[in-house]
């Protein structure tokens, strides 16, 4: 493998305790590049229909793009997968840091876990080497005490760790993989895949990068990308994600109280603007990246806050703040710290808790159920304990470790009224009644509703309509209809948000679509086009559409909680809801675009155009 890749696959059978290494044929990795298309392929490859996501017959997936670990911003990326615990569908979260690019310098491209362990153990890679080791003694550590005594045992300080958690070890299903203490693959319950296979985590050493076929062309990409940051990047730069909060609140994207109401006067105090004013400890970044986009946060009181865990980004500000009907950052900061110590999903458990806290309100849940807690809205030291109660699996936060649609089974009554989710995993902080395009996103997304393959319609402007034009669309689509211009517009949006997750590129740094196959082509020197691009997102999301339908899914599984399909209490969306027929609609819609059935199937002539007719077979 000449270009770009290592062209060796590290494959982990943790039953046995054995290792081997797999060179996968450069036609592999141009049909499926890696990252998300990598993670479709494997995933039905290889994991039996109806396999227990929890069971040792699941495949958990470490896999890095062509992209990841070149010398240019956005490229410290790489994905997880599985069969999700949390949806029991297609499972697949992305993460930043400094991890990946250590995979790609120390000789993989993918890292495959099979089996289950009999005791915990951890895995070591160094220079095209791999071992096992005893992981005993730091099964229930939090995550930077783990880092710290396998850098020591292995005698090497700037060894890169991707770690479960407490919250992983002991599976609970909106666990997440933490890499580098603060960048994190959060979606899905990822983590307590890894948690029920008894593998505590992977550190990494690697002096080799990939070659590239043109170095000086990658260099002036890298350039041409750092001059754009001053101009269009300066707000991530300066204070990363969230520094809009009363803007998001004033048009009504800013989920408050469970999705449920549009006023929270109090948006300004989560500001990431306050957050760097007020406990900034500077900004941190991902390997090669000049946007440094990353915050981090340091506190001694009220609470004490490490900033070695970073800070809390937007969706972290909504979820454990303003769909809480919390505002104070201080305990919001906390919250953040809590969860990367022990390996909670932010998004998750914070919408987890304000489910809780709507059952508590309509007494559908009491202080009997809570141990005590007072669970009401805004009530901030109630949200610290269960966060804790949540990856401890203690109390109540037993079942609300499940997420919250099991939760709401387990609670009955109406509390299904109060979960908001999308097949099972909770609706990241982008309001679909704002947003129709995003919504639509959200009901057909494989994984369960997800903000980052998917578009935002609010931000759709001149610019973005530029990048599309090489992809053959040339108007603006309308910004709060769901018309048939504007479904084709978010598929394609979605493909090529897909394609970066394959690739193993970042969204935050201003590249251009065109400027992906660019890189693409520097990196290994295939000649690929922007065509073969979208073909690989096509690719990526019919298998993961055949993997949900293999494991039960169907159409109306495509389908938004009916809290949405009714306006906001107050705010700028109290008249504003979206529509069931206007929103099925776009979803028949966007069957038809994709080549699939009326049912959601693809169709066998789709999948032979791309090349995979054989995954027809594996439905």
């Amino acid at each position: 493998m000449p270009f770009g890749y290592n062209g060796r696959r590290l494959v982990v059978d943790l039953s046995a305790e054995k290792i081997t290494v797999e060179s996968p044929e450069e036609k592999w990795y141009r049909t499926y590049l890696g990252g998300m298309g990598s993670i479709a392929y494997h995933l039905l490859n290889e994991v039996k229909a109806h396999e227990d996501p929890l069971g040792p017959d699941n495949l958990l997936i470490f896999s890095m793009g062509p992209l990841t670990g070149a010398p240019f911003s956005g490229s410290g990326r790489n994905a997880v997968g599985a069969k999700s615990p949390l949806t029991g569908g297609f499972g697949e979260a992305d993460a930043g840091g400094f991890w990946q690019a250590e995979v790609k310098r120390a000789g993989f491209d993918e890292i495959l876990v099979r089996g289950e362990a009999r005791t915990p153990l951890w895995l070591w890679v160094s220079d095209g080497k791999a071992e096992l080791r005893d992981a005993s003694h730091l099964w229930g550590l939090e995550v930077a005490e783990t880092e710290a005594k396998m850098r020591e045992e292995v005698g090497e300080k700037l060894a890169r760790t991707a770690l479960i958690g407490p919250a992983g070890e002991k599976k609970a299903r909106i666990a997440c993989v933490i890499n580098d203490l603060n960048h994190v693959a959060g979606r899905g319950g990822l983590g307590a895949v890894m948690g029920s296979k008894r593998l505590k985590g992977i550190a990494v050493r690697g002096h080799d990068p990939p070659k590239l076929h043109q170095p000086e062309r990658v260099a002036e990409l890298a350039k041409t990308l750092i001059s754009r940051i001053e101009k269009e990047s300066k707000g991530l730069h300066d204070y990363g994600t969230g520094a809009m909060m009363d803007a998001y609140m004033a048009t009504g994207n800013l989920p408050t109280r469970n999705f449920r109401d549009g006023d929270f006067k109090e948006a300004s105090k989560l500001d990431a603007k306050v957050v760097k004013g007020s406990y900034g400890f500077g900004m941190g970044t991902c390997y090669a990246c000049a946007v440094a986009c990353k915050k981090e946060v340091k506190l001694e009181s009220p609470y004490v806050v490490e900033p070695h865990y970073g800070g809390p980004e937007y969706e972290t500000l909504g979820a454990l703040g303003s769909d809480c009907g919390i505002s104070d950052l201080a305990a919001v900061c906390k919250g953040n710290e809590v969860c990367q110590r022990l390996g909670l999903d932010t998004i998750s458990t914070g919408c987890t808790i304000a489910f809780a806290m709507e059952c508590f309100e309509k007494g559908i849940i009491t202080k009997a159920e809570t141990g005590g807690v007072d669970l009401r809205f805004g009530n901030a030291e109630a949200m610290l304990r269960l966060i804790e109660m949540i990856a401890r699996r203690e109390g109540i936060g037993d079942t609300l470790a499940e997420g919250t649609l099991r939760a709401a089974v387990a609670f009955g009554g109406d509390a299904y009224k109060y979960a908001i989710h999308v097949k099972g995993q909770e609706v990241p902080m982008h309001e679909p009644r704002l947003k129709k395009g995003l919504g639509l996103g959200y009901a057909v997304s494989p994984t369960g509703a997800d903000h980052c393959h998917n578009i935002h319609d609010t931000v759709m402007g001149p610019s973005s309509y530029e990048g599309l034009k090489p992809l053959g669309i040339y108007e603006e689509a309308p910004t709060f209809q769901l018309t048939p211009e504007k479904v084709r517009v978010t598929k394609t949006w979605i493909e090529m948000r897909v394609a970066a997750n394959s690739l193993s590129i970042c969204q935050f740094p201003p590249w251009r679509f065109v400027e992906y196959v660019e890189l693409l082509n520097a990196v290994t020197g295939w000649g690929a086009s922007m065509h073969e691009l979208v073909l690989i997102a096509q690719r990526t999301l019919n298998l993961a559409r055949l993997f949900n339908l293999r494991e039960g899914f169907k159409a109306s599984d495509d389908w938004l909680p009916d809290r949405f399909f009714e306006p906001q209490t107050s705010g700028a969306l109290s008249k504003t809801a979206v529509d069931k027929a206007e929103l099925s609609a776009a979803i028949k819609g966007y069957y038809g675009m994709m080549g699939w059935s009326e049912e959601g199937v693809p169709r066998l002539e789709t999948l032979q155009s791309l090349g995979i007719g054989w995954a027809h077979a594996k439905m």
